[in-house]
């Protein structure tokens, strides 16, 4: 007899997305998602698991938070989407409150999902300048929609068509400041997009005065700087927004993931009168039928004050050290496999030996030690170590017990990679 399980996954194959569903099959992650709590999901067949992928930062607040789920149970009593076409008194106050959390800007536009937001923070810039390159930087990721996926990794756009010609979409390293002011200095770009940290390319971190120099660089040449705070933003850097860290005030911010706190997909481009500019000479020029709807607002709303409060800030700090000081303690004992760790408070990448290390690394922990991590998709050497803001002690030490032994029984595997 067919288990519900095996069903799911043949009914994905061939009526879902066969190349998704068979990529996991031969990576041997044999996963279907049943019940979810805090910072943990089974699998359908019972076996739990720890989430510290946390799907980018959605779950940030960990699964079906039990204040966001109040407050969208709550908001049901009274709203529904809403219409994008009127002002509300939930999008009002969202925005206000954006606003509120990221000096230097002063308008919020809403979308459902990152990608779309990036779209429309790549069309503010162009119609603010003029101009239309896009500059981003190599092996970047910003999401899979027209603009969003031109300017990220070829992986992703050039299967669809959707890569651009040098005249509206430049490319440059990461850190590599001369390159992207030889780009600059042709006086075409638009705007500069990049992830504070690039997530998907395995989170290097900036060079010391690197972004603060990109912000100087696109005053010079009047180009918008866009900051990409999908899965870097929302208090996973200590702050609200990682890009504060490095003491640059952007012309826009995109947000989104963990908005939503896992319950009700919304994004957000928050941005400065500059690049507002559309907003005041047609501002149905852009439009989302589901971008900013009430009870997403509700939702974010809750969101922002539960990251805000004292113990949860205390919180983020407390975690990122504890497991700092285990990582050091696990890296220690692992010379030869475990090369680095990439840190900037809970945005962490775990880098391994070998071309593609962090694979074994992710199948070790999700076969045998209770441990769901997703290698780097544009860096195969980087494991995606994303613990939630809420995380406990004892959480956190069960969690690097697990990794210590997983890392271990993956050496082998590791140095063939």
């Amino acid at each position: 007899m067919v288990s519900v399980k095996e069903q799911v996954l043949a009914d994905s194959r061939q009526y879902w997305n066969t190349g998704k569903t068979q990529e996991w099959q031969d990576l041997g992650i044999n996963f279907v998602m049943g019940k979810r709590e805090g910072y943990y999901f089974w699998d359908l067949d019972g076996r739990r698991l720890m989430d510290v992928h946390i799907n980018g930062g959605t779950f940030s607040l960990g699964h079906r938070n039990p204040e966001i789920r109040e407050a969208l149970i709550k908001g049901l009593e009274e709203y529904d989407i809403g219409n994008h076409h009127f002002p509300s008194p939930q999008k009002a106050a969202l925005a206000k409150e954006l606003v509120k959390v990221s000096p230097g800007l002063t308008h919020a536009i809403f979308g459902a999902a990152g990608a779309e937001a990036v779209d429309l923070a790549l069309k503010t810039a162009r119609c603010a300048t003029g101009r239309k390159k896009i500059i981003s930087v190599q092996n970047c990721y910003h999401g899979h929609t027209g603009l969003a996926v031109a300017a990220g990794a070829e992986r992703y756009a050039k299967i669809f068509l959707a890569d651009r010609g040098e005249e509206e979409n430049a490319k440059v390293p990461f850190n590599d400041i001369a390159a992207l002011e030889r780009e600059l200095g042709k006086d075409a770009a638009a705007c500069v997009i990049m992830e504070t940290i690039p997530a998907t390319y395995g989170f290097p971190l900036p060079q010391d005065g690197y972004l603060p120099a990109v912000k100087k660089l696109c005053e010079k040449h009047g180009a918008l700087y866009i900051a990409d705070e999908v899965q870097t933003g929302l208090m996973r850097s200590g702050q609200m927004w990682c890009i504060a860290a490095y003491g640059v005030v952007p012309d826009i911010i995109v947000t989104s993931k963990g908005l939503g706190g896992g319950l009700y997909p919304i994004s957000a481009v928050i941005m400065n009168d500059r690049a507002a500019r559309w907003l005041t000479i047609d501002g149905s020029a852009h439009m989302s039928t589901f971008g900013g709807t009430e009870l997403g607002c509700l939702v974010a709303r809750k969101v922002l004050e539960i990251l805000q409060r004292q113990e949860t800030i205390d919180n983020i700090h407390f975690v990122a050290e504890y497991l700092r000081a285990g990582l050091e303690q696990i890296k220690k004992e692992n010379p030869d496999t475990f090369v680095e760790i990439r840190q900037n408070g809970l945005i962490m990448g775990l880098r391994f030996a070998g071309t593609r290390g962090a694979i074994p690394v992710m199948q070790h922990l999700y076969r045998n030690h209770g441990v769901w991590a997703i290698y780097s998709m544009l860096d195969n050497r980087v494991l995606q170590f994303k613990p939630g803001v809420l995380c406990s002690r004892e959480y956190c030490a069960e969690l690097l017990e697990r990794l210590g032994a997983g890392i271990k029984a993956a050496r082998e595997d590791i140095l063939q990679s």
